[in-house]
């Protein structure tokens, strides 16, 4: 039985803290936009940090931009520590951005493989010699082209729900049909589920409903239709990026990612297989496959497991004095 002494309990010094309102909104003074010209246009560069400190390079998922996919993950408040020894760069696709312009009707979008060579402009803009890889869906794709095509150049990368497949009958059809909705009518109610199955898989609004209406408005208000469908064509066009695990330790494997991959997915996430598939054709020497459970949507749901387990991989690679904590 409860004891009666618990009526006695002081509580006027206890204050409740509500947490603020979600929102995805340029609201960051930590960041500064910049425009970096290539051969395919001028891209959005976002950069956090001390230009000085080792580089982070980002890179979003379909339906989002740095601000939606990374804004408020970089910004929690263990992220933010960490990020004092750190600058991250965080690119954007071509016409993704925030209040970006319809692109041009002759406008070429880059293929996969051209927006991987974009970030090498990137860096040779910033004069970076190397950096760490940080992505989400087509971004974690898009850099793991970057990381085989110019493996000296990648310290190591976290790949959140990456493919290394090309894409499969299903997601052809259902890209597809959200192509000639968005081109025809915008935004639709179905492209808007589609990209929400995507983004947080099965049951999310049980889960958390205030982060969906949150997410479900961004994709009403401020996507960019036309230039979301470029992006997604150039996604369902991707190729396998044909790496192998070398399953005799005696030899050495080129055909692989060489640096230190730390490979994620959420317990609800549609990409589980994906991410099985990438973990199965990395070297198991130095790559780590990860299922965080209870969220789809690892960097929103559950941001202060995927930045402990990201603390401890910068940790093994070297990084041990930026990630420790003061």
């Amino acid at each position: 039985m409860p004891s009666d002494s618990m009526d006695d309990i002081e509580l006027k010094n206890i204050q409740l803290q509500f947490p603020t309102a979600r929102t995805l909104s340029r609201d960051d003074t930590n960041t500064t936009e910049e425009q970096v010209m290539t051969e395919k246009g001028s891209i959005l560069v976002a950069i956090q940090g001390d230009r000085r400190k080792p580089a982070i390079m980002s890179f979003h998922d379909i339906g989002l931009n740095y601000i939606a996919n990374f804004q408020a993950f970089f910004n929690y408040i263990d992220m933010r520590a960490l990020l004092e020894n750190f600058c991250v760069y965080h690119v954007n696709a071509p016409g993704q951005e925030e209040g970006a312009p319809a692109l041009p009707e002759d406008y070429i979008y880059p293929t996969m493989d051209e927006l991987a060579d974009m970030l090498n402009i990137v860096m040779a803009h910033y004069n970076l010699k190397s950096v760490i890889g940080f992505g989400v869906g087509a971004g974690a794709n898009i850099l793991a082209r970057f990381a085989l095509n110019y493996p000296n150049k990648v310290e190591c990368m976290c790949l959140i729900n990456c493919a290394s497949t090309q894409a499969g009958w299903i997601e052809w059809g259902y890209q597809k049909m959200n192509l000639r909705n968005l081109r025809a009518k915008g935004m639709t109610e179905g492209v808007r589920d589609y990209l929400m199955w995507h983004h947080f898989g099965k049951g999310t609004d049980e889960r958390n409903h205030d982060l969906v209406e949150v997410y479900k408005q961004y994709f009403e208000r401020h996507v960019q239709p036309v230039n979301l469908a470029l992006f997604i064509d150039s996604y369902i066009r991707r190729s396998d990026l044909s790496i192998s695990r070398e399953t005799d330790p005696g030899k050495k494997n080129d055909n692989t990612l060489r640096m230190s991959v730390m490979n994620i997915t959420g317990a609800f996430s549609p990409h589980i297989d994906d991410t099985v598939t990438l973990n199965g054709r990395l070297d198991p020497t130095n790559s780590t496959w990860m299922k965080i459970q209870d969220c789809g949507m690892v960097l929103e749901e559950q941001p202060g497991k995927v930045c402990e387990a990201f603390r401890l991989f910068l940790q093994g690679q070297g990084y041990g004095k930026c990630v420790t904590p003061q």
